[in-house]
C-alpha cells in the first residue's frame, strides 16, 4: 500500500503553481531546502521521480502530474469535510472570507452581508479584502479567501480542478452621458449613435477590453479622448462634457448626486460583463459559504431589471 501524505502533496501542488522551488518556499513560509528535502521524501514514499532537472531550475515529472491529477479530488473532498465540520462545531455561523474586485464590494458584498445580518439565524462573520483577480485567485488558492468574486473574463478554466466557478451576475452596461448632450432624451438610443463621440475609459485592463470589445460589437472604434480606471473620475469627466462612458449597472452607487449625468440603458445592444463567483472545489457546499453564496445571488438580482 503507497503511503500518501497529504502535507506534503500540498507542497508539490504549491511547487506546480508557483514555478520554481523558491517562490514555493515564500508562498508556504519554508525555506527553500525545506521544500526540496519534503518533495525528495515524497517521491521515496511514493516510489515515482517527482523532479527533474531542467537548467538551473526543476519541472514536474508526468509522474508528478499524474499524482496531482488524483491529488486534486483528495483536496476537494477535505474542503467538504472541513467545511461540514465548521458549520457543525459553529453553529452554521462560521466565518467567510471573501476577496472581490472594488465594484463588487459596495455593489454586491455590503448588502449581502446586511442580508445575512437581518436574516433569523446567526450570520457568518465575513472579512472583505478588495483584490483584481490574480491576486484574489492567489488568496483563494492558498487558503486566504474562501470565496472569491471576478469578472468571468479572469476567472480559472473548467480545467482548473482547484475552483468551483459559479455564474454570479450578467451586469448590463448603461452609457453615461453629459445631462446637455443632444442625445440625452433621445429614444431608442444604440451604441453605434454614439461612435463620433469621445470616449473615457481605461488604457488597459478589463475596462479597455470591454468597452472596446462592446463598441466594435455595434460596428466602430470608439476614439478614446480620455483614460481613467475609477469610476469618480470618469463620471466627473462625462458630467464635464469632455465625453461619454459604458458604465457598469453595479457602479450606480458612483453616480449619485452627479445630476450632471444621465444614464441612458441601450435599446438594441445592451452589452453586459459577466461577475462569477470561485470557491475552492468541494468549498461550495460548506453551511457559511453556501449562506453568502444565496445572498450573493439576492444582491445581483436588481442590476439585471432596468
Amino acid at each position: 500500500m503507497i503511503e500518501w501524505d497529504v502535507k506534503k502533496l500540498r507542497i508539490l501542488r504549491t511547487l506546480r503553481d508557483r514555478g520554481t522551488v523558491t517562490a514555493a518556499a515564500e508562498a508556504l513560509l519554508m525555506t527553500p531546502s525545506a521544500v526540496s528535502q519534503q518533495l525528495s521524501n515524497l517521491s521515496r514514499q511514493l516510489g515515482v521521480p517527482l523532479l527533474e532537472a531542467q537548467g538551473r531550475r526543476v519541472r514536474l515529472t508526468d509522474a508528478a502530474h499524474l499524482v496531482l491529477r488524483h491529488a486534486e479530488a483528495v483536496f476537494a473532498q477535505l474542503e467538504r469535510a472541513d467545511a461540514e465540520l465548521t458549520g457543525y462545531l459553529r453553529g452554521e455561523a462560521g466565518e467567510v472570507r471573501i476577496a472581490a474586485f472594488a465594484t463588487a464590494v459596495p455593489a454586491l458584498v455590503v448588502p449581502a452581508v446586511q442580508t445575512l445580518r437581518d436574516g433569523d439565524r446567526p450570520a457568518p462573520e465575513v472579512r472583505v479584502r478588495e483584490a483584481e483577480a490574480a491576486q484574489a485567485y492567489e488568496l483563494l488558492a492558498a487558503g486566504e479567501a474562501d470565496l472569491a468574486l471576478s469578472l468571468a473574463a479572469y476567472a480559472p478554466t473548467a480545467r482548473d480542478s482547484r475552483f468551483a466557478v459559479l455564474p454570479l451576475l450578467a451586469d448590463p452596461l448603461d452609457v453615461a452621458l453629459p445631462a446637455g448632450h443632444r442625445l440625452a432624451a433621445a429614444s431608442g438610443l444604440r451604441l453605434a449613435d454614439l461612435s463620433a463621440e469621445p470616449w473615457i475609459f481605461g488604457g488597459s485592463g478589463p475596462w479597455s477590453e470591454i468597452t472596446t470589445a462592446a463598441c466594435q460589437a455595434a460596428g466602430f472604434v470608439p476614439e478614446q479622448a480620455h483614460s481613467a480606471s475609477g469610476w469618480t473620475a470618469i463620471l466627473a469627466m462625462v458630467e464635464a462634457g469632455m465625453g461619454v462612458a459604458l458604465v457598469p449597472r453595479m457602479a450606480s452607487a458612483e453616480r449619485q448626486g452627479r445630476d450632471g449625468v444621465v444614464m441612458r440603458v441601450l435599446d438594441a445592444d445592451r452589452p453586459r460583463r459577466h461577475v462569477v463567483a470561485a470557491v475552492r472545489q468541494g468549498a461550495e457546499d460548506g453551511p457559511a459559504v453556501a449562506r453568502f453564496l444565496a445572498a450573493l445571488r439576492e444582491a445581483a438580482e436588481p442590476f439585471s431589471r432596468p
